[in-house]
C-alpha cells in the first residue's frame, strides 16, 4: 500500500511517542498522528484508523483524524482565507490549515483575482513534487455536476458565484440548493454593471434559457423597469445641480456615462427618452436640462 497525501486511508497504531503522537503504519510505511490531530479518545495499541493524509508544515506526510472539505481528485466550493501578491490564494479546508490556489491558477488582471471571503470552485490535486495545491475547477469539470435550468427562471433573480470572467463576459455557478451544484449561467460583457472577481457572489436576472439548459444573465432590470428607475436617478441628479441642468446627453461616450450613472448608453438614452416625452426634461447640445416646469417644481 502506498501512502497518498489527499486521500484517507485505515492505518494501523504502531506505538506512541511522546511528546508527539502515534505512530500509524500500513505494514510497510508509517505516518505520524499528532496528538492536535486526534478526534476522540486515545487509541490503543494496533487499533485501527481512519485518516486523512496531507503534508505538514516540513513537507512530510502525516495523518489527521479531522474530515477535510475536499480530498484527490474531488471539486468542491473554497472560502478563500487569504491572498498574497505573488504566490496564490489560500483557501479553508477545514484542518486548521489553508490548500493555495496558485497564482498561475487565477486571471492575469489583479483586480479580477480573488479576495478574502470569496468562493471558488476547485479541484485538489498533487504539484509537480507532490504537494497538495488547487486547480480552478474547468468548465468540463463543473458541467457533469450541474443541472438544467426550467424555463420558469426566466426574468427571475438568481445568485451564483463567478468561476470565470473575460472581456466578453463572465460565467457563473448558480446556487442549485438541494438539486447540487447548479445550473450555469453567462452574464456578457454588456449586460455587467461592474466588473467581476474569479469567486465573487453575485446576483444577476435570467434573461434566456437555452436549449442545452444553461441560461444567459444580466445585472440590470428589465428595460421597463430598469428605464423608471434610472429615469429617477437621472432626474434627481439633475435636480442637484446648478441650474438644473448636466453636460451629459445622447451624444456622451458610453464610457463617460457608465462611470457617471452606472448604467449602459442605451439604457441612458432610454430614460432620457422617458423624462423629455414627460415634458420632464430638454436637450441643447450636449446639455440636457430641467424643463422650466420642471425646474419650477423643483424649487418649490
Amino acid at each position: 500500500m502506498t501512502l497518498v497525501a489527499g486521500e484517507f486511508a485505515k492505518l494501523r497504531v504502531a506505538r506512541e511517542v511522546s511528546p508527539f503522537g502515534y505512530f500509524l503504519t500500513d505494514g510497510t510505511s508509517e505516518v505520524l498522528l499528532h496528538y492536535t490531530e486526534l478526534v476522540g479518545k486515545k487509541p490503543k495499541p494496533d487499533a485501527e484508523l481512519d485518516v486523512f493524509l496531507f503534508y505538514d508544515t516540513e513537507d512530510r506526510i502525516a495523518a489527521t483524524m479531522h474530515k477535510p472539505l475536499i480530498t484527490l481528485g474531488e471539486i468542491a466550493r473554497l472560502v478563500v482565507a487569504d491572498t498574497h501578491p505573488r504566490i496564490g490564494a489560500f483557501l479553508e479546508i477545514g484542518l486548521g490549515r489553508q490548500l493555495l490556489l496558485p497564482l498561475s491558477e487565477q486571471p492575469e488582471l489583479k483586480t479580477l483575482r480573488p479576495q478574502p471571503g470569496d468562493e471558488v470552485f476547485v479541484k485538489l490535486t498533487h504539484d509537480k513534487i507532490g504537494r497538495l495545491v488547487a486547480n480552478v475547477a474547468t468548465e468540463e469539470d463543473l458541467s457533469s455536476l450541474t443541472f438544467r435550468a426550467p424555463e420558469s427562471w426566466k426574468n427571475n433573480w438568481v445568485e451564483g458565484w463567478v468561476t470565470k470572467t473575460l472581456k466578453i463576459g463572465s460565467f457563473v455557478l448558480i446556487d442549485g440548493g438541494v438539486l447540487g451544484f447548479g445550473a450555469y449561467g453567462f452574464i456578457p460583457a454588456e449586460d455587467r454593471t461592474q466588473p467581476l472577481r474569479m469567486g465573487e457572489r453575485v446576483r444577476a436576472r435570467v434573461t434566456f434559457v437555452r436549449e442545452d439548459g444553461r441560461v444567459n444573465m444580466s445585472m440590470s432590470q428589465r428595460k421597463e423597469v430598469g428605464r423608471v428607475e434610472d429615469a429617477d436617478r437621472i432626474l434627481d441628479f439633475l435636480k442637484s445641480r446648478p441650474a438644473g441642468s448636466m453636460p451629459y446627453s445622447d451624444e456622451t461616450p458610453a464610457d463617460v456615462i457608465k462611470q457617471k450613472f452606472g448604467i449602459s448608453k442605451s439604457a441612458f438614452k432610454r430614460a432620457i427618452g422617458k423624462l423629455m416625452r414627460e415634458g420632464v426634461v430638454t436637450q441643447e447640445g450636449n446639455w440636457t436640462k430641467l424643463s422650466a416646469e420642471a425646474a419650477q417644481q423643483a424649487e418649490n
